[in-house]
């Protein structure tokens, strides 16, 4: 029998917009995931708006970067069809909105596992990137639970406030605010997955 090698990543190109975040670009073909992970109508109690931008090493938001997002939903469960107004994967470029930010309408996830704090795996696609560099984002709501999360014990203290998203805004929708920093004094811890 053969066997086959695992496909390489190919993240270097222009091809996000056209492949990956269609809609979003106008372009005539139907994006598998979007910016709305959580159908706000359906449960707009739960809802929250996840935002944030690219920074380059000069601190400038880039223009051309993607934005993956996965998550379980709040019973802990990967919804890879979309269930009770709620799919666990998001896509978003960050050329579309002023400001070159990137915007999820989502929920807080339930933790994975137990010892778990909750989180929402990132992925960082963009150029200059031969490969794609994964992150986690954790909620500054969960200090205990932040503690005693077996990735954030990896990372060292002083440099853990790069995995927290901010919370902004509480009302009419609470929104939570996570920088991605590429590189510089204040770069995003990202892991090897």
């Amino acid at each position: 029998m053969n066997k086959l090698g695992q496909t390489p990543s190919q993240t270097v190109g222009p091809y996000f917009a056209y492949g990956l975040t269609p809609e979003q670009y106008k372009f005539d073909h139907t994006s598998l995931a979007t910016p709305v992970l959580l159908d706000a109508r359906k449960n707009s109690q739960d809802a929250i708006i996840l935002r944030g931008k690219v920074c380059d090493l000069h601190g400038e938001a880039v223009d051309d970067a993607m934005i993956e997002i996965w998550q379980v939903d709040q019973e802990g469960k990967f919804q890879i069809k979309p269930h009770q107004g709620f799919f666990s994967i998001g896509r978003m470029g960050t050329g579309t909105i002023e400001g070159n930010l990137f915007e999820f309408t989502t929920c807080i996830p339930a933790a994975e596992k137990p010892g778990q704090a909750p989180a929402i795996h990132m992925i960082v696609f963009m150029r200059g990137l031969l490969s794609h560099v994964y992150t986690r984002v954790y909620f500054e709501d969960f200090k205990e639970l932040n503690q005693e999360d077996p990735y954030l014990k990896l990372v060292a203290e002083e440099r853990r406030s790069t995995l927290i998203a901010q919370k902004v805004q509480e009302s009419p929708v609470t929104i939570y605010e996570f920088n991605l920093h590429m590189q510089g004094e204040n770069e995003t811890v990202f892991f090897d997955y």
